[in-house]
């Protein structure tokens, strides 16, 4: 990526933010700590498109992977995209364009398709339209929204700074996921304004004036809510949206001051988290890594060289596990919640994780606890529970809980415990 040294005029704007990313960056002393994350995002065979994606993005941005590596990751991205086709959301769209124009390769045979920024636009106005007669609702979730504006900014696509200033608002309740502040939707949505805001010529217009005053107004009331979910060791939300998080407040210090978050800690209590094994998921581990070397998706530059900079790390390839006892098994509560509860106990393996538990319970009874998935860059995505279906028009959802409590893991990915209660539930966003 282009160092803050070499930026012309128009990109002095991103000066004082680099300098605190260079605070909070892990020292090449530290870089080894790092080798979990590479190793998990290296070693993947991604064959979803946004964990693909996310995947080859965080390794450019970093320049932790070797020529090669970044040859067989830019076929895997292409070859993902091509057999969704058409399917492809608007969010994964944009992950691919970041991730495929991030840098420039000169020895790269693959030019950088104009097309797919206009199909973006595209698909970004089919989620306004569907917000328009849905209720607010897009087709996806903000998340993706926010990084649809976010690569049509960078790539010169188009978008309305009019229906950005209206739609993306801070009190806008698709921000919020059960009641509650959705942090890496807010992280991404700051990125997205902050460059939308540095494109905007001052000036022009009253109404490009009004509209400029907004989007500031909104990065400083979402840097305020990003910050009021930090926790006392230093996470920001949650491990999962620490990432976008940083990079958040990277781009808008201006928006706060340096007493009211400390970087350090924030990184220190990651750094902490890598080796138990949080970031096992790539996508997980793609969303990280750029923070902790002080880089941010604004760092994407089409125009800029690629940068390798691997030396200091080395990626094992994993060998055969070493042979160990056959786990117990263990015993669970398991419920699926409606309008009523429906309840069964559960014998799994020791080290099961929510989905086993789930499977176990359908061939108990189909039409009870009988479920439908699909594959998400963040593992399994339960789509239904008897037959009714999750629907973003209606923010309805399948919610995992134990003991009460959402979980932040997906049913993929949460290892459960003996005696544990387990529900699904039907709920609203």
């Amino acid at each position: 990526m282009r160092q803050s040294h070499q930026l012309p005029l128009v990109g002095l704007l991103l000066i004082i933010p680099n300098q605190l990313c260079k605070i909070c960056e892990v020292s090449k002393e530290k870089r080894s700590s790092l080798n979990p994350l590479l190793s998990t995002m290296i070693n993947s065979n991604a064959t979803h498109v946004a964990q693909a994606a996310n995947v080859l993005l965080s390794l450019r941005l970093t320049g932790m992977l070797s020529q090669s590596q970044e040859q067989q990751m830019i076929q895997r991205v292409k070859h993902n995209m091509e057999r969704k086709g058409a399917d492809l959301s608007s969010g994964q769209l944009a992950l691919t364009i970041l991730a495929l124009g991030a840098c420039h390769n000169p020895n790269e045979s693959f030019v950088f398709d104009s097309d797919l920024v206009g199909l973006l636009g595209k698909k970004f106005q089919a989620e306004i339209e569907n917000m328009e007669v849905h209720n607010g609702n897009p087709l996806t979730n903000y998340y993706q929204l926010s990084l649809d504006v976010l690569a049509l900014c960078l790539f010169n696509g188009n978008y309305s700074i009019t229906k950005i200033a209206k739609y993306f608002t801070p009190e806008n309740k698709n921000y919020y996921f059960d009641d509650q502040f959705s942090v890496d939707t807010g992280g991404m949505a700051v990125l997205a304004l902050t460059c939308v805001r540095r494109h905007m010529v001052k000036g022009q217009t009253k109404a490009d004036q009004e509209n400029s005053n907004l989007i500031d107004n909104y990065i400083e009331s979402l840097v305020k809510k990003i910050l009021s979910e930090k926790k006392e060791n230093g996470l920001i939300g949650n491990i999962y949206s620490t990432g976008e998080a940083m990079q958040a407040l990277f781009v808008s210090s201006n928006h706060y001051s340096e007493s009211e978050w400390n970087c350090q800690q924030t990184r220190d209590t990651v750094l902490k988290e890598i080796p138990q094994g949080a970031f096992s998921v790539p996508i997980a581990a793609a969303q990280i890594l750029p923070a902790l070397l002080g880089k941010t998706y604004l760092d994407v530059n089409k125009d800029s060289p690629c940068v390798y900079d691997n030396n200091n790390i080395s990626i094992s390839v994993p060998g055969p596990a070493p042979s160990a006892e056959s786990p117990s098994p263990i015993t669970v509560h398991y419920s699926v919640r409606i309008n009523k509860t429906y309840s069964t106990d559960v014998t799994v393996l020791n080290g099961s994780v929510f989905l086993d538990v789930m499977e176990e319970a359908q061939k108990q009874n189909q039409t009870i606890f009988g479920f439908t998935m699909e594959e998400s860059s963040w593992g399994p995505y339960i789509t239904s529970v008897q037959g009714l279906r999750a629907n973003n028009n209606d923010r309805t959802y399948w919610q995992l809980l134990s003991d009460g409590r959402s979980l932040s893991q997906g049913a993929g990915s949460y290892i459960v415990h003996s005696c544990e209660n387990l529900e699904i539930r039907w709920s609203k966003y």
